[in-house]
């Protein structure tokens, strides 16, 4: 599945774009609490501009394709496939440059589960053309808030995409890592790099906190996000994050194959 019309027709039947499983009524009230700087909701982002509701409702109609109207309260939300594949380009551009220089990058995910895969595929390929793939802060401990209070995970590498596990869990029961929205990983991870006389990322590539605490801190970061996660897209639209691909970012992990296929054609990265 290497042409975009395949590609495109993948991404609505498999969930992708199109309707998708993210509720309106969750969309609204990130739109909400991101307007009100809840750092929940702003992971590791220090907006510049004054963020209304209606404004960022504004923002994602125009990156995702959500419905404007704010008198659409109910239903799932839709993601405009056209978008998805534009973003893709872009993304798959951006990995193109640093692959020619040969650059450091750096992957994380706080959505294992789902798209690790697709972030070990592309660093598997960016280091057969050359570049490091960093992997800096193994083992550190990170103290994250979540909605049961304050826990302590570890910072662990699968193929080379930094996860968070929970500091007391084997790998045997929890194989892929947490779910976490956080920055605190991404920044814990650059500190210690930075502490260890680098190499620093010319490329940060992930999602949630990995894409907009990286961005915050001035590294160059490009990743996906769904329609209920903003602040990835105000990062975009305010000049710290250089590429947001709009996505349902929770179907299964098998659905995402076919974008790295496509990622790493376009990007000239293919085996």
């Amino acid at each position: 599945m290497r042409s975009a019309g395949a590609l495109r027709a993948h991404l609505v039947a498999a969930g992708l774009a199109g309707r998708v499983a993210t509720s309106r009524e969750s969309s609204l009230r990130s739109y909400r609490l991101f307007a009100a700087r809840d750092p929940r909701f702003l992971i590791g982002l220090d907006p510049e501009m004054t963020w209304r509701q209606r404004d960022v409702l504004g923002l994602m109609a125009q990156k995702c394709g959500v419905s404007a109207d704010p008198g659409c309260t109910t239903g799932q939300d839709v993601i405009d496939p056209r978008r998805t594949l534009a973003a893709l380009d872009r993304f798959a551009d951006r990995l193109a440059a640093v692959a020619r220089r040969g650059g450091p990058v750096l992957f994380g995910t706080g959505h294992p589960h789902r798209l690790l895969g697709f972030y070990g595929a592309l660093a598997d390929a960016l280091s057969a053309a050359g570049c490091e793939v960093l992997t800096p802060a193994t083992g550190r401990r990170v103290d994250i808030t979540t909605r049961f209070g304050l826990r302590t995970y570890a910072l662990d590498y699968v193929r080379g995409v930094s996860v968070v596990r929970e500091a007391t869990a084997s790998r045997s029961r929890c194989a892929t890592g947490v779910h976490t929205h956080s920055p605190l990983p991404v920044r814990t991870v650059l500190a210690a790099a930075a502490e260890g006389g680098g190499p620093l990322p010319e490329l940060v590539v992930g999602d949630h906190g990995w894409v907009c605490g990286a961005g915050q801190l001035g590294f160059e970061a490009i990743g996906l996000a769904d329609t209920d996660d903003p602040a990835p897209f105000v990062g975009e639209a305010e000049g710290r994050v250089s590429v947001v691909v709009p996505l349902d970012d929770g179907v299964r992990s098998g659905y995402y194959r076919p974008l790295t296929r496509y990622v790493l054609n376009r990007a000239c990265l293919s085996p």
